[in-house]
């Protein structure tokens, strides 16, 4: 019995599905695999996931699907097959949940959409997800992850005005997607186990996901014309607020949102009676000023190294954050006191470290997490084991492609 085993996490018993493909749908699944829900990858027997084919890669193997493949069990599947359909059906029926993000209407035209899959099961939760929905004109334009972040505004106001948009780091439409998915999940099983519902279909769009956090952009808009447009790293509810540089060659977050903060911020500048100039006395009156408000600020901070200038925010009550790097990171002493990374071990490719699963519960917590598996690993399990195949059965499957 493996360390998992012993540690059944709250979500332990719902099974689920997972017949997604790179990030948003895959990843909604490995939220609730962190927290012990059965997760069954079903993946195309030729190549399988094609984030296992991106690397960066460690001995063949693709370091992206390590950290999201984890804690499944994987199995070959091909759905274009009348057979495979057939055999998902079967599954279906001992399922909680399924997550899918194909493009609108390829799982109706496998005869595997919701109608057809809720007949099998009608407790079943259904996850779509895609880049606009299943209803509306554009619901079945291909999307991808920088699609969506275009559609719901967020890169328009991302980047300097003189240049153009900027896209984030790493693929945030995706991952806001996955995890408003999980939420969809969650809601739809309290419905059907607590409130006494059945199963229903949820409709996740990548470009929703962002525009849900935009803000007060489109209400702004609404109420007084006011358009989001790109300002580097200024935003309204910060002033001052900008990525500082340090005098040692650093950068340095710093974010003040009301006249408290300022009033302790000029204080632990030396300069007190600075909250007191009409160009800086409200929040209101900074933003207005607000490159001479920050230029003040970093013509200070110019003078400071990064750990002095951090200690005496810290001392005076005052947000401010290095801007990290991996390398910083993976040494710091608060990711480590909260064990933020954790190593999971791979007996095939060496233990690797990865983020660790949340949200925290003190009650229940996540329990230890397993090494992605490789593909079709588990049909065995799952198809002789759950489906009481035979061996010649599943050697017949898999010599015609099904599986």
């Amino acid at each position: 019995m493996t360390d998992r085993q012993n540690t059944l996490g709250p979500l332990h018993g719902v099974r689920v599905l997972d017949l997604g493909t790179m990030i948003a749908g895959p990843v909604a699944a490995t939220l609730l695999s962190d927290f012990g829900a059965e997760v069954i990858k079903v993946e195309q027997p030729q190549g399988g996931d094609p984030i296992r084919k991106i690397g960066p890669f460690v001995e063949g193997e693709g370091l992206w699907w390590n950290v999201e493949g984890r804690n499944k069990k994987s199995i070959t599947l091909n759905l274009r097959e009348q057979e495979g359909q057939e055999l998902l059906k079967r599954l279906v029926q001992d399922a909680d949940v399924l997550v899918e993000n194909f493009r609108p209407g390829t799982m109706d035209k496998w005869g595997l959409g919701y109608e057809s899959l809720s007949a099998c099961n009608p407790r079943l939760v259904y996850l779509s997800v895609s880049g606009y929905g299943q209803t509306g004109p554009y619901s079945r334009n291909a999307a991808f992850d920088r699609s969506a972040l275009a559609f719901a505004g967020l890169l328009n106001m991302t980047g300097f005005p003189d240049r153009p948009p900027v896209r984030p780091g790493v693929a945030m439409a995706d991952y806001q997607s996955a995890l408003f998915g999980a939420f969809a999940v969650m809601l739809a099983l309290y419905q059907r186990d607590v409130q006494g519902g059945t199963g229903q279909h949820a409709d996740v769009s990548l470009y929703e996901s962002v525009f849900r956090f935009t803000d007060i952009m489109t209400t702004a808009y609404d109420k007084l014309g006011l358009k989001r447009d790109r300002s580097g790293n200024m935003h309204f509810a910060a002033a001052p607020g900008d990525h500082f540089k340090t005098a040692d060659g650093r950068y340095v977050a710093i974010t003040i949102s009301n006249d408290s903060l300022f009033r302790r911020l000029c204080t632990a500048m030396g300069t007190p009676e600075t909250a007191e100039h009409p160009d800086f006395c409200s929040h209101d009156a900074r933003w207005r000023n607000i490159v001479k408000v920050n230029q003040w600020l970093a013509d200070w901070i110019a003078t400071k190294n990064t750990d002095d200038l951090v200690q005496i925010m810290t001392d005076n009550g005052l947000p401010v954050a290095p801007i990290l790097g991996v390398e910083d990171i993976v040494n710091n002493e608060h990711y480590m006191a909260r064990d933020s990374i954790v190593t999971v071990k791979n007996e095939r490719i060496g233990d690797l470290k990865m983020p660790a699963a949340l949200p925290r519960l003190v009650g229940t917590p996540a329990p230890p997490i397993e090494a992605a598996p490789l593909l079709g690993a588990h049909n065995s399990d799952v198809y002789q084991e759950g489906l009481g195949l035979s061996a010649a059965e599943l050697a017949d499957l898999k010599a015609r492609g099904v599986i």
